[in-house]
C-alpha cells in the first residue's frame, strides 16, 4: 500500500434515490477521489422504477473516478456486500465500505484514510470505522481512539489481508469455533448469536464480519466521538428497523489526527458495554437484533 494510491469508497445502493442523494454529497464533500458502486438489481416491477433512479443518479458523478457494477438479479444485502468486497479486496490492498443510508462529517474519509494507512500492516487491527456511540464508548477515551473488539458495520475500512477468509464459513460455524475455543459466543453482544443463526435466513452479513475478528483476536478502531450517522430509520427504511436508539445526532467533525496513535489493545470496558446495550426485553432483543445490524434488501 504506498502513500499515495487512493483508497476506493465501496457503495452499495438498492432502491432509495433520495438517501443515495445525500451519501453523494457527503462524499463529494469529503473528496473522495475513487468511488466503485454496487447497485443491486430490483426484485420485481414495484421497485423497479426506483432502481433505476439510483443508477441513473449513480452516472451523474462526474467529480471523482467511477465504478459502477449493476446486478441483473437481486442479491439482497448480504450477498452484494460479500462479492462485492471480495471482489474489490481483490484488487486494492485496502478499502472503505459506505451504504446507501451512512452520511458523514466533512473531514471522515482523510481520517479513516489515514488510520488504514497507519495499521496497514498490523495483523492485530483488523478494520477502522468512522462510527461509536456513548452506549459502547468507554467513559475514560477522551478525544483518543480507541479498539473494540467486536466489528462495526455502519462505515468501516479494512484490508484484502483482513477480509482474507471471510468467504470461508458461515456466522454459524465461525460461531461454533469460537466456542470451542472455550470463548463465549456473545461476549461482545447478546444479539450475536440469534444473529448468526439467522444469517442465512435474513440474509445479512455483519455478524460473519464480528465473528471473523472474534476468531482472530483483531481489533476494530473507533473514533472517540461518531463522525457517521444512520438516514436510514424511516418509512422507506428496507436496511435496518428501529434503530432509533442508536442515533448519535449531531455529528462532529473528526478528531485532531494522532501524533501517536495508539497500540492495538481492545479496551477492556468494551466487552461489558456491549453485553449492557444489547441485554433487552424478548420484545426489544428482537427488535435490535434486526435494527442495529441489517436485515435483507
Amino acid at each position: 500500500m504506498t502513500k499515495d494510491e487512493p483508497i476506493p469508497v465501496v457503495v452499495f445502493a438498492y432502491a432509495r434515490p433520495q438517501h443515495l442523494t445525500r451519501v453523494l454529497a457527503c462524499l463529494r464533500e469529503n473528496r473522495v477521489p475513487l468511488i466503485r458502486v454496487y447497485a443491486d438489481g430490483a426484485k420485481g416491477a414495484a421497485d423497479a422504477t426506483r432502481v433505476a433512479e439510483v443508477r441513473a443518479l449513480v452516472r451523474t458523478i462526474d467529480w471523482c473516478e467511477l465504478e459502477v457494477v449493476e446486478r441483473r438479479e437481486n442479491l439482497g444485502l448480504g450477498r452484494n456486500v460479500l462479492a462485492g468486497v471480495t471482489e474489490v479486496a481483490a484488487c486494492h490492498s485496502a478499502f472503505v465500505v459506505w451504504e446507501d443510508d451512512l452520511v458523514c462529517a466533512p473531514g471522515t474519509y482523510a481520517w479513516l484514510c489515514a488510520a488504514l494507512r497507519r495499521y496497514a500492516d498490523d495483523p492485530r487491527v483488523m478494520s477502522v470505522t468512522g462510527w461509536t456511540h456513548p452506549r459502547v464508548r468507554p467513559a475514560d477515551v477522551g478525544e483518543s481512539p480507541y479498539f473494540d473488539g467486536r466489528a462495526e458495520s455502519w462505515s468501516w475500512g479494512a484490508w484484502s489481508r483482513s477480509w482474507n477468509g471471510m468467504g470461508h464459513q458461515t456466522a454459524t460455524a465461525k460461531m461454533a469455533e469460537l466456542k470451542a475455543r472455550g470463548e463465549a459466543a456473545d461476549a461482545y453482544g447478546m444479539d450475536l448469536p440469534p444473529m448468526a443463526r439467522e444469517e442465512e435466513r435474513k440474509n445479512i452479513w455483519a455478524v460473519r464480519w464480528v465473528y471473523h475478528h472474534l476468531l482472530r483476536s483483531g481489533a476494530c478502531l473507533r473514533p472517540p466521538w461518531s463522525m457517521v450517522e444512520h438516514i436510514g430509520f424511516d418509512a422507506t427504511a428496507t436496511n435496518a428497523v428501529d434503530g432509533s436508539t442508536w442515533s448519535s445526532f449531531p455529528l462532529r467533525g473528526p478528531p485532531p489526527l494522532p501524533v501517536n496513535w495508539p497500540e492495538p489493545r481492545v479496551h477492556a470496558d468494551c466487552s461489558r458495554l456491549w453485553r449492557a446495550s444489547t441485554r433487552r426485553s424478548p420484545f426489544d432483543f428482537v427488535r435490535q437484533i434486526f435494527g442495529r445490524l441489517r436485515s435483507a434488501w
